[in-house]
C-alpha cells in the first residue's frame, strides 16, 4: 500500500470508510451540539444507506474498501497497542484506573466497538463490579463516543508525500486521531508505507489544529489547504515547510474560509473531480477573499526550509484557473442560488471522485447531480436521508489511501 495520493480523481484503488454504529445513538437533542450534530439521525438507516454507499465504491471501480472496526481489532492483537490504545482514551476523562478491568474482562472486538461508540460508567458494571465503579456518577463516559467518525476525511489526509495526522479543533474528536494515527503507524498494510508530514515531533507540546477536509490535492505539485474554523493558520505553515523541505510540492495554497456552518472545511466549498473540472458552492466561493501561496525560498543556517508567502486579493475561481489549465466549474443547484444553497446544506459540492468524471454523490442534490451530467460526469446516486443529517457528503464520509496516479 503506496500512501501518496497526486490528485483527487485517479482511479480509486483503496480507501477507509467507518459504518456508523451505536455512537450515533449517543446523540439526544440536548447533546447534539456538544458533539457537532444539528439532527438526531435514525442509526439503522444510516447504516443501510452507508452499506449502499461502500457497495457502490467496490462495485463501481472494485476498489478495496477497509472497515475501520476491522483495522482497529486487526491492530489491538498487539497486546501493547491494545493497552496503549485503553489507556489514552481513557485519559481523556480521567478514568485511567479501569484500564486493567477492561483489558481483563473484554474482547478485543468489543474494546474496538468501545473505543469508538463510547462506554458509560453504568454499562461496564455488567462487567465490572466494586465500590470504586458504584461510587462513580452512572451516566458519566468512561470513554466518550465519537459519532462524527463516519466521517473518515477528517482525522487525517493522505497527500502527495506522505500523511497529515489532524489534530482536531473540538475536543469531541480528539479521539479519532489517535485510533488512525496508531493504525497507520502499525498495520501491516500501511507501517512500512507511513511517512507522517504532521505533526512533527518538535511540536506536539502545542499543536496547531487542522483537519482533512481542509486539505485538497491540486495536482502532482500542489496542495490547497482551508484556513478554517477547525485549521488554524500556523498549522498550514509548518505542514508547507514540511511538504517543500521533501521537494516534489513546489505550492501549498492557504485558502481562506469564513467561520460559516455551511462551508465548515475547504471540501465544502469545492471538490476536484477530473484534471480541468471542479464542483464548486457559488455562494462560498465569492465569500473567499483571500488565498495566499507558500514556495520554497531556500533554507536557513540550520537546514530548514524558509517559506515564501504572497498572498492576493482575487477569486479563489482565479487562483485555481492559474493552477488548473482550461478550468471548467460546475456550481451547486445548477446556478440558481435558492436551490444552490438548499443543496449546499447538504454538501452538493461534497461528491466522491472514483475515477476521472465519475462521482458518487447524494441523490437529494438533483439539481448539482443534473448540472455535472449536462458537462458528461457519470453520477452514481447514493441514498441519503440520514448520512446527510450530520451534515457531510460523500467526499466527507471517505478516506482515500491509494489512487492511480494521473
Amino acid at each position: 500500500m503506496n500512501l501518496r495520493l497526486n490528485s483527487e480523481y485517479g482511479r480509486l484503488k483503496a480507501v477507509i470508510t467507518h459504518r456508523p454504529g451505536r455512537e450515533i445513538e449517543r446523540l439526544t437533542p440536548a447533546n447534539t451540539s456538544e458533539l457537532l450534530f444539528e439532527d438526531v439521525p435514525y442509526l439503522e438507516g444510516m447504516q443501510k444507506e452507508h452499506d449502499e454507499f461502500t457497495s457502490l465504491i467496490r462495485n463501481t471501480v472494485e476498489a478495496q474498501v477497509y472497515r475501520l472496526h476491522d483495522l482497529l481489532v486487526e491492530v489491538m492483537l498487539n497486546q501493547v497497542l491494545k493497552h496503549r490504545l485503553v489507556n489514552e482514551m481513557l485519559d481523556k476523562t480521567n478514568t485511567s484506573f479501569l484500564a486493567d478491568d477492561i483489558l481483563t474482562r473484554y474482547s478485543t472486538a468489543e474494546i474496538a466497538h468501545m473505543l469508538v461508540a463510547g462506554i458509560k460508567i453504568k454499562e461496564l458494571k455488567r462487567k465490572i463490579k466494586g465500590e470504586v465503579i458504584a461510587q462513580m456518577e452512572q451516566e458519566n463516559y468512561a470513554i466518550n463516543p465519537s459519532p462524527n467518525l463516519y466521517f473518515m476525511r477528517d482525522p487525517a489526509a493522505v497527500v502527495q508525500d506522505g500523511v497529515i495526522c489532524s489534530h482536531m479543533k473540538f475536543s469531541g474528536r480528539h479521539g479519532e486521531s489517535t485510533l488512525l494515527k496508531t493504525i497507520f503507524e502499525n498495520h501491516p498494510d500501511f507501517k512500512h508505507t507511513f511517512h507522517p508530514i504532521y505533526p512533527i515531533a518538535s511540536d506536539i507540546t502545542d499543536t496547531p489544529t487542522i483537519e482533512g477536509g481542509d486539505v485538497i490535492v491540486l495536482s502532482a505539485k500542489a496542495l490547497a489547504i482551508g484556513c478554517s474554523e477547525r485549521t488554524d493558520e500556523k498549522a498550514i505553515e509548518l505542514v508547507a515547510a514540511q511538504m517543500l523541505t521533501f521537494g516534489n510540492v513546489e505550492r501549498i495554497y492557504r485558502v481562506d474560509l469564513p467561520p460559516k456552518r455551511n462551508f465548515m472545511h475547504l471540501d465544502t466549498v469545492f471538490t476536484i473531480i477530473d484534471e480541468n473540472l471542479i464542483v464548486t458552492y457559488p455562494d462560498a466561493m465569492s465569500s473567499i477573499l483571500q488565498t495566499c501561496v507558500y514556495q520554497k525560498e531556500g533554507e536557513d543556517d540550520k537546514g530548514n526550509t524558509k517559506l515564501n508567502k504572497e498572498c492576493v486579493s482575487e477569486s479563489i475561481i482565479s487562483v485555481l484557473k492559474k493552477e488548473i489549465p482550461y478550468l471548467e466549474v460546475v456550481e451547486t443547484g445548477d446556478g440558481n442560488p435558492d436551490f444552490s444553497s438548499r443543496e449546499q446544506w447538504y454538501d452538493g459540492a461534497n461528491v466522491f471522485a472514483v475515477s476521472p468524471r465519475r462521482v458518487i454523490s447524494y441523490n437529494r442534490n438533483k439539481y448539482t447531480n443534473r448540472a455535472m451530467r449536462e458537462v458528461g460526469v457519470e453520477v452514481i446516486e447514493t441514498s441519503s436521508s440520514e448520512l446527510s443529517r450530520g451534515l457531510g457528503g460523500p467526499r466527507c464520509m471517505t478516506m482515500p489511501l491509494w489512487r492511480i496516479e494521473v
